[in-house]
């Protein structure tokens, strides 16, 4: 098999019956990497088929994150679909869920029980708070996971109300963190020869760790972090500014060089030999008056002069897209970034592309979203053994 064909998680399956929407969307991350992903639903179907936009009853946010997956259906509330699960269980690396702590070992199917009967196993157990804790049995959901991690307490104006994200921003993080320690599990297991182990994910947690050096610096020096709109803390200029033609513009100045380089652009040279200047958290403190020179100046140009004059400054600015705008940009056009499938149900479909390019081991979207129980019958009766009677019969029971 060429390098070409090979992908780096081929040989590995994983079981996903998680839902709403870190460990399905961390299901999705290893199987565009040639991960075998067989996704479990109840019979009514997972809960994503229900949310968002939808072509003609077919569900669009469904096609994104269950690609690359094979579909079954099994109710693990009955005995029967617990049984089918511990027969599907020899066969796989990974079991991802996200029931209520609890929930498994009231149905008989405990870390212990299944790694009873697979050693090798690698559970990744994802919930709002964890296994365990005064909160441990909560609802949780990212919504939560961005109010507790102190993410919606620095999000706002700052005489506005604090501000929650209009996407699953925890969840994501969490996908990203569960595939990390998924793969963690896998390297410990394979090449030391360790058997599976069980994960405990609290979403609250992999979001506290991306929002930077606030409980240190609250150890520290007693000091909160407040909501500051656009700006930052640690350095200025640095805010969403206007164009005269109407656009909006972000602009950085992180290194002290760039800083440099934008108050020559917009005409305030002088304000570089001031003391302040020379330190982020300095150059914050005076965000007003930096402010208002960056914004007048770019609010007396349009668009493309301001990006072009910009990059010829080697100064730092984005235009802020919305998506039409993200599917027609070159840049993203050059990198792939969106990609086009053949789906069966809507024609060519175009979704986000793998997130990360390998030279070697490529990863690859084979197709979107299954229908409901697509796999049933390859999966139950060609490797499980079941006749056509007999998945009849355990669809009619409401098992399958």
């Amino acid at each position: 098999m060429s390098s070409e064909d090979t992908q780096v998680l081929e040989g590995v399956r994983v079981l996903d019956a998680s839902t709403l929407f870190a460990g399905p969307l961390a299901a999705t991350i290893l199987s565009d990497f040639g991960a075998e992903i067989i996704k479990i639903e109840h019979p009514r179907g997972d809960p994503v088929r229900n949310h968002g936009h939808s072509k003609d009853g077919i569900p669009l946010w469904w096609k994104m994150l269950s690609r690359n997956k094979r579909t079954i259906t099994l109710n693990l509330s009955k005995p029967e679909g617990q049984e089918l699960l511990e027969r599907l269980i020899p066969a796989a690396d990974v079991f991802i869920e996200n029931f209520r702590p609890g929930t498994l070992e009231r149905w008989n199917l405990s870390p212990d029980r299944l790694r009873q009967i697979n050693p090798n196993l690698v559970i990744a157990r994802v919930t709002g708070f964890g296994q365990f804790g005064p909160y441990a049995n909560r609802p949780g959901f990212g919504t939560l996971a961005e109010s507790m991690s102190g993410f919606a307490h620095i999000t706002g104006e700052p005489d506005g109300p604090p501000t929650l994200p209009p996407f699953g921003l925890a969840d994501g993080i969490t996908a990203q963190a569960t595939a990390n320690a998924i793969l963690l599990a896998l390297y410990h297991r394979d090449v030391h020869g360790s058997p599976g182990q069980v994960i405990d994910l609290a979403i609250i947690e992999p979001i506290l760790t991306i929002l930077g050096p606030q409980p240190i610096v609250y150890d520290q020096l007693g000091v909160i972090q407040n909501r500051s709109g656009n700006r930052s803390v640690n350095n200025a200029p640095r805010n969403t500014y206007r164009t005269a033609d109407g656009a909006w513009v972000a602009v950085s100045t992180s290194a002290q060089s760039i800083a440099e380089r934008v108050m020559h652009l917009v005409g305030h040279p002088e304000v570089i030999d001031e003391p302040w200047f020379a330190s982020g958290a300095d150059r914050a403190k005076h965000a007003d008056e930096l402010d208002a020179y960056v914004g007048g100046w770019i609010g007396r140009h349009e668009l493309d002069e301001v990006v072009k004059v910009f990059e010829e400054a080697q100064a730092a600015i984005a235009p802020i897209y919305s998506v039409k705008e993200i599917m027609e940009d070159p840049q993203y056009e050059a990198l792939g970034s969106i990609a086009s499938i053949d789906d069966p149900d809507l024609g060519s479909v175009k979704m986000q592309n793998v997130m990360f390019r390998m030279s070697d081991t490529p990863g690859r979207i084979r197709w979107a979203g299954r229908g409901l129980g697509e796999d049933n019958r390859a999966i139950f009766g060609g490797e499980l053994g079941l006749s056509d009677e007999e998945l009849a019969a355990l669809s009619e029971r409401g098992v399958l």
